[in-house]
């Protein structure tokens, strides 16, 4: 039985979409600052960048499963979850100063990269993953998850496009813009104190609702057990079909996100295209973190009707394609020729209009794939009797990770093979230089978008599936504590 029955109160929705904003901040800075300040700004070679960035993932990854399985296993009067909510925020914010404040103030060793990296990414999630996993006890309605996952989403992108903005505007906006480098330890201490009041609010705000002692007792960890339960999630066939649509998927996330950057600065020189009858210094790159939102609004308003008229599977598989028509035309168009001189007021206008439905409906695809995380804990608990949302989210988040680890290393590639040199001035790098990065972006992204609407299109639980198990589990239940009562 989930903790609220019928429409959840709008508190309920605000206060937990609350703590992803933390994961915002977290992926703002991983995918579109990172690669740049080590590459560009400290020196380091974007191929080393990246690798290092990689590693770090797939340590995540490998450690999430242990920490899902951990927080199933946490039994306190405060219940599962919430522990983790405490314990892990402040010194994630620590770390997160650290990384964007290397000692000495000069790049650090390819290990010590490597190193920062894992433990802010392990201590992110030690919080997203108790967090996210609230959402299948919290409620079990098909439509009421979706909203829950709606204003995550939502909070998650307001927090990385709040940071985004600062960035260019008061930590970044000087005269060097993104290469300055004492801007970036602001931009590290600024976002390590949201990340901690995030999370801490959320946490705070929930506490009535979900600190209780667990109604039942689980079983002792140990890591034959986590990663026996692990084993068996990714036996499930709705997750395995689920994985592989979200792998692709986060691969282009993560490389569309850290090659973000590059392609507004070289490709299509938003930084060099002013605004004077804005403000004086204002460019078409201050633009971007609005466009961005505009969005995020798209998303949040047409996700919910698109779910309920279409069903999950056939939203991701819709959106997956429609994304892809809209955000490669720019570049295809530039590649043949027709596309307005970028550095243009006109050029940066197209690229607008068409970033706000074509980043929505990208939106929608994680929306829709993240949500079945949900219907997949009750098709294991009924297989099973077991449930183990840690267990579902840290597979997810294995999945998430090891393809976004690979979209950053697919990047690095991307601009080690185009010869985009580090330190690099937007305005002196070759046409060929350009044209190579924008052909390897668009081939890939093209084929990864292809294979996640294939296999998310295909996912096996629908709504009618979803209602009828959560039924007759509860009627189950209920058939349970009756007969318990009359004993």
């Amino acid at each position: 039985m989930s903790l609220v029955q019928g429409p959840l109160p709008l508190r309920l929705k605000l206060i937990h979409g609350f703590g992803a904003v933390a994961f915002g901040v977290k992926d703002t800075g991983f995918s579109f600052f990172l690669l740049l300040f080590y590459n560009q700004v400290l020196g380091m070679d974007a191929g080393l960048v990246s690798a290092a960035l990689l590693i770090a993932l797939l340590v995540d990854a490998v450690i999430d499963p242990i920490l899902g399985n951990l927080s199933d296993r946490t039994y306190t009067k405060w219940g599962w979850r919430l522990p983790w909510l405490y314990a892990a925020p402040i010194p994630l914010a620590f770390a997160w100063v650290l990384m964007w404040s290397p000692p000495g103030g000069e790049a650090p060793t390819f290990l010590g990269l490597v190193g920062i990296a894992v433990v802010v990414r392990i201590l992110l999630s030690a919080c997203e993953v108790p967090s996210i996993s609230l959402l299948p006890e919290i409620t079990s309605d098909y439509v009421e998850r979706t909203t829950l996952f709606r204003y995550r989403y939502l909070s998650g992108w307001l927090g990385g496009l709040f940071m985004m903005v600062l960035a260019y505007t008061v930590f970044l906006g000087g005269e060097n813009g993104l290469l300055q480098q004492d801007g970036y330890v602001g931009f590290g201490i600024f976002g390590g104190i949201l990340m901690a009041i995030s999370v801490l609010g959320s946490a705070f705000g929930q506490h009535k609702l979900v600190a209780h002692l667990p109604t039942t007792k689980p079983e002792p960890f140990s890591l034959k057990a986590c990663f026996s339960e692990i084993t068996h999630a990714f036996s499930e066939k709705a997750f395995l079909i689920f994985a592989a649509g979200g792998l692709a998927a986060y691969v282009s996330q993560g490389m569309s996100f850290s090659l973000s950057n590059y392609l507004n600065v070289f490709v299509w020189r938003l930084d060099a295209t002013p605004l004077p009858f804005i403000s004086e210094g204002a460019t078409a790159l201050n633009f971007y973190p609005f466009a961005l939102f505009l969005s995020v609004i798209v998303m949040f308003f047409i996700v919910g009707p698109m779910h309920d008229k279409l069903g999950k599977p056939k939203s991701a598989a819709l959106s997956a394609i429609a994304s892809l028509c809209i955000l490669l035309f720019p570049y295809a168009a530039l590649v043949l020729g027709f596309w307005p001189q970028p550095g243009t007021l006109a050029s940066a206008g197209w690229l607008y209009l068409l970033l706000v439905p074509g980043n929505a409906l990208a939106v929608v695809v994680m929306i829709s794939a993240s949500s079945m995380i949900a219907e997949i804990v009750e098709a294991y608990q009924e297989r099973t009797g077991k449930r183990a949302e840690g267990a579902f989210y840290s597979g997810n988040w294995l999945v998430q990770k090891c393809a976004t680890g690979f979209g950053i290393f697919i990047s690095g590639q991307i601009l080690s093979a185009a010869q985009l040199s580090p330190s690099a001035d937007p305005s002196t790098v070759p046409e060929t230089v350009i044209t190579d990065i924008v052909i390897y972006f668009g081939a890939i992204t093209a084929v990864l978008a292809l294979i996640a609407a294939f296999w998310l299109g295909r996912f096996p639980i629908n709504r009618a599936d979803h209602e009828a198990r959560v039924a007759a589990m509860n009627a189950q239940k209920t058939v349970v504590q009756d007969s318990r009562a009359l004993e």
